[in-house]
């Protein structure tokens, strides 16, 4: 979920190449703050991605206004959209916005004496601060939403567990404890599947009655959040045959309650890539665009037309509902069984620290991906093993989360991982 952290600024520094700029630390990231701060400042961080409300906008001057001659007199955000994003300025980066704690006074002048480092932010006295930022639909409508028939059938899958959130790792970093094994895997950006082996409950409640007495097993693919019925019909992407392939490819190799997540990269067909396409231009960055070029498709090594999918996760489900967590170590043996791919590892090591981890997940970040190596790549996935439930944490680079924000600005529907998210 999407939140406003209440935090303290660190290594407050004038910027090198703008005498009214000055910058600070905030968990991980460099960004902008007011002239007037100073090391150990208590403030409102707002992490990129983020949708601040139109009320608070309004009290802070924060979107863009213009006098009558013309002039600008608000602040830099999208008077519609309100959406934080990652930028450079003057060569610098900022990544996120910095508040003051007065900045909710609109609300009550006692805010700012009850907040403490460590809070978290989304809604204040009932009225909501900031959202996940998600673009709004201009043409395309998203599909794959349930109809009320279909709401009113039997779960034909009621085993059948949706994708787990990955949470920031900069937000997280505290639960890390000393001993524990830690692996390190890509994060790719591509569209979420998942397709299991389970006991079905049948299609309505003559075959629910059935089969709770003579358990069948079937394989069933979804999306994210969505059980997908049939492949044929209109979905988000147009048609799903994309999906269908996979569908295919694991029937027959997943054993009895296995459950199997992965990512689909590269395209939907001929003309039309799963993720959508970034304008490097407009990254304003000569470096950036020597690179990886004038525009970005997260191709991850497929040819046009081509895709390909990388598995991240595993489950064992018992019949009476049960979900064993596979360890990283199965996952990847039962994907050399199944002659299918998983997601890259990068690193595999002890915790010791805080920094000791940063360094290790920081030297995949802002490089071209190591596997496509034409476009950068998206970040890290940061795996504590040996826990019952499936616990990471995620870090996307610096680079990435500013190419991620023009696209957004550019996106003519949601994407579908943000829509169906929830952070």
């Amino acid at each position: 979920m999407y939140c406003g952290y209440v935090t303290r600024l660190k290594n407050v520094r004038k910027h090198p190449n703008a005498d009214r700029l000055v910058l600070a630390d905030v968990f991980d990231s460099t960004v902008v703050v007011g002239q007037n701060s100073k090391d150990g400042d208590i403030v409102i961080y707002f992490p990129t991605d983020g949708q601040l409300s139109k009320e608070y906008c309004e009290y802070n001057n924060l979107v863009r206004k213009k006098d009558e001659n013309g002039n600008n007199i608000g602040g830099f955000l999208d008077p519609d959209k309100r959406n934080i994003k990652a930028i450079k300025l003057r060569g610098e980066r900022s990544d996120g916005l910095v508040m003051p704690l007065e900045s909710l006074d609109y609300i009550s002048k006692h805010l700012k004496d009850t907040l403490v480092v460590g809070d978290q932010i989304t809604v204040l006295d009932g009225q909501e601060i900031c959202k996940k930022y998600i673009p709004k639909t201009k043409t395309r409508t998203v599909g794959n939403a349930p109809t009320k028939r279909q709401k009113r059938k039997v779960n034909e899958f009621p085993l059948f567990e949706e994708h787990r959130d990955t949470e920031q790792l900069d937000y997280n970093v505290d639960n890390f404890k000393a001993g524990e094994l830690i692996t390190l895997t890509l994060k790719m950006h591509g569209t979420s599947g998942r397709t299991a082996f389970l006991p079905s409950a049948g299609k309505n409640k003559i075959e629910h009655f059935i089969f709770k007495l003579f358990p069948r097993y079937r394989y069933v693919t979804g999306t994210r959040r969505v059980v997908l019925q049939q492949f044929e019909t209109d979905g988000y992407y147009g048609d799903n045959a994309f999906r269908a392939k996979y569908h295919r490819l694991l029937e027959g190799k997943l054993k009895k309650g296995e459950t199997i997540y992965y990512e689909i990269v590269g395209w939907v067909n001929d003309t039309t890539p799963i993720m959508a396409q970034g304008n490097n231009k407009k990254v304003n960055d000569k470096e950036f665009i020597k690179t990886y070029g004038e525009t970005t498709t997260f191709s991850y090594g497929c040819k046009q037309g081509e895709n390909q999918i990388y598995v991240y996760r595993m489950t064992m489900t018992t019949p009476d509902g049960e979900v064993v967590e596979y360890p990283w170590s199965l996952v990847k043996r039962r994907c050399e069984e199944m002659g299918i791919n998983h997601v890259m590892e990068l690193d595999r090591f002890i915790y010791t620290t805080k920094e000791d981890l940063y360094e290790r997940v920081n030297k995949w970040l802002d490089i071209p991906d190591p596997i496509g190596k034409t476009h950068v790549a998206e970040g890290v996935v940061a795996r504590l093993e040996d826990k019952p439930i499936f616990t990471a944490f995620k870090k996307k680079g610096f680079y990435f989360k500013v190419l991620e924000g023009l696209i957004k600005d550019e996106a003519i529907a949601p994407d579908l991982e943000e829509s169906q998210e929830g952070e």
